[in-house]
C-alpha cells in the first residue's frame, strides 16, 4: 500500500511538474527536415564482427567477416598457433575484457601504442590472460539466423559498418559521450567524480535552450544521471518508467523529439536483462528492440522518426576493422588519469549501429562519413552532431570531438517521400541461454556503478558504507531493488524540494535525515 501510494503521488508530481516546466519553456525552433523525432537505444558490449559481421553472408556490400580472420595466442611469438574467427557464437559467460589497459592490448597486441593502423591481433592473447575457454569465445560471431530482429532490420533499413566507439574503455566513459561528446578525462569509473556527476553540457540542455523537448525512459535506473546537471528539478519531469510510459506516448503520438530508451541492466528472473551485456540473454535484447521498433511503427508519429541502434563499446569481442588513430581531436583537452594519461587522439573498437526510418531505402550500407574533416568517422559524438544539424539547436557544439563526428542525416535525404512498404511486425526470438536468470550472481562493474549512482542519489554515499562497499556485497536481485527503490526516493525528494519553492535550477541533494536507508 505504501509503494502504491508513493507511486501515485510521484506521478501525480510529475504530471503538475511536467506542465510547469511546459509553459517555462523556451519557444522552439523550426525543424527544417522530415525528422521531428529521433529515438536512441545504446545496448551493451558487443563488437560489430560478434554481432553483425556474418551479415556479410546476406549482403556483400557490407564490411563483415569471411572465417579467414584469426589472432595469435601470443603476439610476441610469430610461430604462435592462431585461433580463426568462426560463426557458432552463442550464450556468453563470462565477460571477456574490456578496460582501458585490456583493449590497448587488444588492439596493438602489446603495451606500445605506436602502430597506424593498429594490427587488432592481441584479442586472443587477452582472452588467455582471464581465462583458457574464453579465448575460443571472443573469436566467435553469430549466425544471422541467431538475431533475427536485426537480420530483418539490416535487410529493411541501414547498417553503419564504420561507427566505432568513442574511446577504447569500457561502458560508462563511451556512454558520456553520446550525449555530451566527452566523458570529461573518464577512460574508468572514477568514485568521486561520479558522487558529484559529470559536470559537462550536455546536448539535453542543448535541445532545452532551443525548445524543444527530449525524455529519457528507463527501466531500473537511467545511466543519463551520471551528468550532473540532469539532477536538476526542471528535468527530473523528463524521466519516464519505460513499462508504464513508453508504449503510451508512442502511440498517443507524443514522445519527444528526443526520446532515448534505457535497457534493463539487471537479470531478473521475471524481468530478464535486455540490454545485451554478458552473460544476459541476447535473446531479450532483441526482443526489447522489436518491441520499440513495433511501438513506433504503430505511432502516428512513424513518418516523423528515426530510430538509433548503437552499442555502447565492444566488450573485449573481435573486431578486424583496425581503430582509428590518425588526427582524432581530444574532446576538451582534458588529459586521462595516472598512469596512462591518455589524450583521448584515439577511437575505440568498431560497434553495431543500425538506423531505422521509413526515409531510409531497403538494404542501405553505410560506410565512412564524407566530412567534415578528411579524417572525420562515425562515433558516438556523431548522435550530438546530427541532432545539432537536424534539429537547427541554437546552441554550438559540445566539444572538439561532436565537431569533427560524422553526422548521417544525408542516409534520409535520398528520398522524396516516406516509404509505405516497412514491415509492421518483426520476427519472433528464441532464447540462447538455457537457465533461467542468476538472480544470487555477483554483479558485473557497469552494474557496480549503477548501484554506486544509486547510493549517490538516495543519500547512502554519504554514510560510512561507502558506494563500493554497498556494491560489492549485494548479488543482482538485490541491487535491483535497491536501485529502483533509489530511483523512487529520488523523485521523492524532488517532489518535496519544488513543493518548498525550490528553483527548477536545484540540483536535487539528496540528505541522509531525508531519503536514507541502511543499505
Amino acid at each position: 500500500m505504501e509503494e502504491f501510494r508513493r507511486n501515485q503521488a510521484v506521478k501525480s508530481f510529475t504530471t503538475l511538474l511536467f506542465a510547469a516546466l511546459v509553459l517555462m519553456a523556451p519557444t522552439a525552433r523550426g525543424i527544417d527536415g522530415p525528422i521531428k523525432t529521433i529515438v536512441v537505444l545504446v545496448m551493451e558490449n558487443r563488437s560489430f564482427d560478434h554481432m553483425l559481421g556474418w551479415m556479410k553472408r546476406l549482403n556483400s556490400e557490407i564490411e563483415g567477416v569471411t572465417g579467414r580472420e584469426s589472432n595469435p595466442e601470443s603476439t610476441a611469438n610469430q610461430s604462435s598457433p592462431r585461433v580463426y574467427f568462426k560463426d557458432d557464437a552463442d550464450f556468453v559467460d563470462p565477460d571477456p575484457g574490456h578496460t582501458f589497459e585490456a583493449v590497448r592490448e587488444q588492439v596493438f597486441g602489446s603495451n606500445r601504442t605506436t602502430a597506424n593502423p593498429p594490427p587488432m591481433n592481441g584479442f586472443v592473447q587477452n582472452a588467455l590472460s582471464i581465462s583458457r575457454n574464453l579465448s575460443q569465445t571472443v573469436m566467435k560471431g553469430l549466425k544471422p539466423e541467431l538475431i533475427p530482429v536485426y537480420t530483418e532490420l539490416i535487410k529493411e533499413f541501414a547498417l553503419f559498418d564504420r561507427w566505432f566507439s568513442s574511446l577504447p574503455g569500457p561502458t560508462h566513459p563511451n556512454r558520456l559521450f553520446v550525449y555530451s561528446g566527452t566523458s570529461h578525462g573518464a577512460t574508468s569509473h572514477i568514485a568521486k567524480q561520479l558522487a558529484v556527476g559529470y559536470p559537462q553540457k550536455t546536448l539535453f540542455e542543448s535541445l532545452h535552450e532551443s525548445g524543444l523537448s527530449f525524455g529519457i525512459y528507463y527501466q531500473n535506473i537511467p545511466a543519463t544521471l551520471f551528468y550532473r546537471n540532469m539532477r536538476k528539478l526542471r528535468y527530473v519531469p523528463k524521466f519516464h518508467h519505460y513499462g508504464l510510459k513508453f508504449k503510451r506516448h508512442a502511440r498517443k503520438g507524443k514522445l519527444p523529439n528526443l526520446t532515448v530508451i534505457e535497457p534493463r541492466y539487471f537479470d531478473l528472473k521475471l524481468f530478464p536483462a535486455n540490454d545485451d551485456h554478458p552473460a544476459h540473454d541476447l535473446a531479450n535484447g532483441q526482443k526489447l528492440v522489436k518491441e520499440v521498433y513495433e511501438s513506433l511503427r504503430k505511432s502516428p508519429q512513424w513518418n516523423e522518426t528515426l530510430f538509433v541502434v548503437t552499442y555502447d563499446e565492444h566488450g573485449g569481442f573481435y573486431d578486424h576493422v583496425p581503430t582509428p588513430v590518425r588526427e582524432v581531436p581530444s574532446p576538451d583537452g582534458i588529459v586521462g588519469p595516472h598512469p596512462y594519461f591518455f589524450t583521448f587522439d584515439r577511437l575505440g573498437v568498431r560497434v553495431p549501429t543500425i538506423m531505422i526510418s521509413p526515409w531510409i531505402n531497403k538494404g542501405t550500407v553505410v560506410h565512412g562519413p564524407s566530412g567534415p574533416t578528411p579524417t572525420s568517422e562515425y562515433e558516438h559524438s556523431s548522435i550530438p552532431a546530427t541532432v545539432k544539424k537536424m534539429f537547427n539547436l541554437s546552441s554550438n557544439y559540445l566539444t572538439h570531438r561532436d565537431t569533427w563526428a560524422g553526422t548521417f542525416e544525408s542516409v534520409l535525404n535520398v528520398r522524396g517521400s516516406p516509404r509505405t512498404d516497412c514491415p509492421v511486425v518483426l520476427p519472433e526470438v528464441m532464447a540462447l541461454r538455457e537457465t533461467p536468470p542468476n538472480e544470487e550472481g555477483k554483479l558485473s562493474e557497469f552494474q557496480k556503478e549503477m548501484v554506486q549512482l544509486a547510493a549517490v542519489i538516495n543519500g547512502d554515499h554519504i554514510l560510512k558504507s561507502y558506494p563500493d562497499e554497498i556494491a560489492n556485497r549485494m548479488n543482482v536481485r538485490e541491487a535491483n531493488a535497491y536501485v529502483e527503490d533509489a530511483m523512487s526516493r529520488f523523485v521523492e525528494a524532488s517532489m518535496e524540494a519544488m513543493e518548498m519553492g525550490a528553483p527548477d535550477s536545484t540540483i536535487v541533494d539528496m540528505r541522509p535525515s531525508l531519503t536514507s536507508r541502511n543499505p
